[in-house]
């Protein structure tokens, strides 16, 4: 299982960092270049039909090699990191036989990986980590993800006695800024359904995610002389903080967890005369997110109705949906993940998707996609981890998902 660490090493050196500003596909040319990079060694280990679209999207085949008829199942991953934190000239670190306590990621930055901060860390006493140097992201989401699908492939190419149906091989862009499912062909891919690579820790199992929406806020205000501005000036900034102030205030992402929904400003940019707000979203029940959209919806016709009809703008517009919704009527998918790990001694926990992914949309569009665990911890930033064994674990999982499905 070397082969999926060295893997992962290589790709962590390719910078593909999304861009949710750029209007290209995919949004940066690294993208590109690591997705030719992946083709390539797709055809090198002995994959069938590779292609590399012209919008970065990777395909190919394993064909059967079996006479009866078995599901045909796919593996996705997206190749680009997220635009939170750098993830050019990424320098990993291990932490061979990791004793417990804090890890010093850089010394001369004073960036430690702190136990107090991150409890969950200390699960991983006697295990090998590979950690960052403190000043980018690690790329395990989903790099490790890709690994690990590109070692399980290579192992059935090498194990030809190993029984199994056609599988089908898929690395997509720019997941990071939600449009990694945005030009991905369901009928090219050809598959009866399908799973992501690009969970968080060991075990993951996840079908359910949020509904989501995102709300764009114009706020317009009045400027004139401060001096003289009683009864004339209308602060645009002071009105956005009212419309904040309107929605509950304990339905944030940093007060609610598990099922529980939230709304989530994510910009605030004003002056006087004008502010802008962005707002994202999220709940698991479809009934709710309705009635979140809905709330809203009459805080805005309130304060046009308190300040002058057309003072705040709002646009708003769904992103995707659960993706349970979809799943639950081909739930063997989910079943035998399940199945697999703990045949491969991996303790399974199903949880939901506090995001999004590539499957909720993939599923919608009519190839049910449950995601699967790549092992890593703390995405999208400096203190980002991955256990050497879970990426192993996840290549068996892989395996005997595979296997189930060739053998009964």
């Amino acid at each position: 299982m070397e082969t999926v660490v060295e893997r992962f090493l290589k790709y962590v050196k390719f910078d593909t960092k999304s861009d949710e500003e750029s209007d290209t596909v995919p949004s940066t040319e690294g993208q590109m270049v690591f997705a030719k990079e992946l083709a390539k060694e797709l055809e090198e280990i002995g994959i069938s039909y590779v292609s590399v679209d012209d919008k970065g999207y990777v395909m190919g085949t394993l064909p059967s090699n079996i006479d009866k008829k078995v599901p045909t199942i796919g593996f996705i991953a997206h190749m680009d990191t997220a635009p939170d934190m750098s993830g050019k000239d990424v320098n990993p670190q291990f932490v061979e036989n990791y004793d417990g306590g804090d890890i010093v990621l850089n010394k001369d930055n004073n960036v430690v990986l702190r136990a107090a901060d991150f409890p969950e860390i200390e699960e991983y006493k006697g295990k090998t980590l590979i950690t960052t140097d403190g000043t980018t992201l690690l790329g395990a989401d989903d790099k490790a993800g890709i690994a690990e699908i590109m070692t399980a492939i290579e192992y059935l190419i090498k194990h030809p006695e190993i029984e199994h149906g056609t599988i089908k091989i898929g690395f997509t862009p720019d997941e990071e800024v939600g449009r990694g499912a945005d030009y991905f062909d369901v009928k090219k891919f050809d598959a009866d359904f399908a799973y992501t690579v690009d969970g968080g820790p060991i075990g993951e199992l996840e079908y359910e995610n949020f509904n989501a929406a995102g709300a764009k806020i114009i706020v317009k205000g009045r400027n004139v002389h401060p001096g003289y501005a009683k009864d004339k000036m209308i602060n645009s900034m002071l009105i956005a903080n009212e419309l904040v102030s309107m929605l509950p205030k304990e339905e944030v992402p940093e007060l609610t967890d598990g099922y529980e929904g939230f709304y989530h400003l994510v910009g605030f940019n004003g002056e006087v005369e004008e502010t802008k707000l962005q707002y994202i979203i999220r709940d698991f029940d479809k009934a709710k997110f309705e009635e979140r959209k809905d709330i809203m919806t009459d805080v805005v016709a309130s304060l046009n109705k308190k300040y002058g009809e057309g003072t705040v703008l709002l646009e708003m517009k769904d992103q995707y949906y659960n993706m349970k919704e979809k799943v639950e009527p081909v739930k063997h998918i989910v079943d035998t993940a399940f199945k697999a790990m703990e045949e491969v001694g991996v303790t399974p926990k199903v949880t939901p998707i506090r995001g999004g992914t590539d499957g909720a949309r993939l599923s919608f569009m009519g190839l049910p996609t449950p995601n699967l665990f790549t092992g890593g911890h703390n995405f999208h930033g400096k203190y980002e981890f991955v256990p050497t064994f879970a990426m192993e674990k996840a290549v068996e999982v892989i395996l005997k998902i595979i296997d189930i499905y060739a053998n009964n």
